[in-house]
C-alpha cells in the first residue's frame, strides 16, 4: 500500500499596519511577490485612518468607510487573503498591553510563520520624522511575537476561544535605516503601484506616484545589484 505523501502547508504571512495604505508602502512589492510565489498573506490594520483627510468637508465616519474600501481593494490586488481592522484611535497608537492584545490575537488566529511590520526605532530620516503610530505599532508587534504569542499564560481568555499560543519564526520590518535584507520587486512593482492607486484619497491618480514608487525601488536596490528592491531589517527567531 503506498504511503500518502502529505503536502506542506502554505508559508502564512501576517503584516501588521498602523493605517490603510501602509501595508502598500511599506512591502507592497514584496507582499505582491510572495504571493504570487504561493505564500498566504494577511494584513492587519491597527486603525481605519479616519485622520488622513485635508479635505475641509471630510468627515471621520465618512473617511473610515473610504479607506476600509481602499484598503480592501488594495489588498486584493496584491494577492492578500484577508484584512482585519482594529478600532484603535487614528493618531492615538501606545503600545499598551490592551493593544498587545489585540495583535498577540490575530498571531495566534493566522499563525504565520512570518510577521511584517513598520520599524519601530525609525524616528526620522531625511526629511520625514516617523509617525508615532508607525513606531507604536512596531513596538506592540515585536512585544507580541515575543514573548506575549508564545506564552501561554498571556490571555487565557483566549484559550477558551479556541486560539493557541504560537511562535512566529521570521520578522521583516520595512522602513530601517539599517536594512540587512533585500527582496527583488521588479516581477511584482507594477501590482504594488497598482494597488496603491487603489488609496486615491491618499494619493490620487497621477503617474508622478508611480515614478516616485520605481525611482525608490531603483534606488534601495542597485547598490545591491538589484533592479528595483524593497528592504528590511530581518530578524530570524532562534528559538
Amino acid at each position: 500500500m503506498e504511503q500518502q505523501v502529505q503536502a506542506e502547508e502554505p508559508i502564512r504571512v501576517l503584516v501588521v499596519a498602523a493605517h490603510p495604505d501602509d501595508p502598500e508602502f511599506g512591502c507592497g512589492g514584496t507582499t505582491a511577490r510572495w504571493a504570487a510565489e504561493g505564500k498566504e498573506i494577511y494584513y492587519l490594520v491597527c486603525t481605519r485612518g479616519n485622520k488622513g483627510s485635508s479635505d475641509v468637508e471630510m468627515t471621520p465616519d465618512r473617511l473610515i468607510r473610504i479607506r476600509e474600501e481602499e484598503q480592501r481593494a488594495a489588498a486584493k490586488v496584491i494577492g492578500a487573503r484577508g484584512v482585519t481592522f482594529l478600532d484603535f484611535p487614528d493618531g492615538e497608537l501606545s503600545p499598551t498591553f490592551e493593544f498587545r492584545e489585540a495583535i498577540v490575537r490575530e498571531i495566534r488566529r493566522v499563525r504565520p510563520r512570518i510577521v511584517v511590520t513598520h520599524d519601530p526605532t525609525v524616528m526620522y530620516t531625511a526629511g520625514h520624522i516617523n509617525h508615532p503610530d508607525h513606531r507604536a505599532v512596531g513596538t506592540a508587534t515585536l512585544d507580541s511575537v515575543y514573548p506575549t504569542a508564545r506564552d501561554r499564560l498571556n490571555y487565557p481568555e483566549h484559550e477558551k476561544a479556541g486560539l493557541q499560543p504560537h511562535k512566529v519564526k521570521e520578522v521583516y520590518l520595512w522602513g530601517a535605516t539599517a536594512p540587512n535584507t533585500w527582496v527583488d520587486i521588479s516581477p511584482s512593482v507594477d501590482r504594488k503601484i497598482e494597488a496603491l492607486r487603489c488609496h486615491v484619497s491618499q494619493v490620487g491618480t497621477g503617474e508622478q506616484m508611480a515614478e516616485r514608487i520605481r525611482e525608490r525601488a531603483k534606488s534601495v536596490g542597485e547598490p545591491q545589484g538589484i533592479p528595483l528592491a524593497e528592504a528590511f531589517f530581518r530578524v530570524e527567531m532562534a528559538r
